[in-house]
């Protein structure tokens, strides 16, 4: 039932974190504040295909 997702960090570009999200509770794109270590600072991480 959990799908494994890639998070992108959107100033660039690089795909820094996997992690699992259930399908049927949350059907829109996931967003998560992560830290970003080639930016050096915390950016709203978000799904990618």
């Amino acid at each position: 039932m959990r799908d494994n997702i890639t998070l992108q960090c959107p100033d660039c570009k690089r795909r820094n974190y996997h992690t699992t999200k259930n399908k049927k509770k949350t059907t829109e794109r996931l967003e998560l504040a992560k830290y970003c270590p080639f930016c050096r600072k915390h950016t709203a991480h978000k799904e990618t295909k």
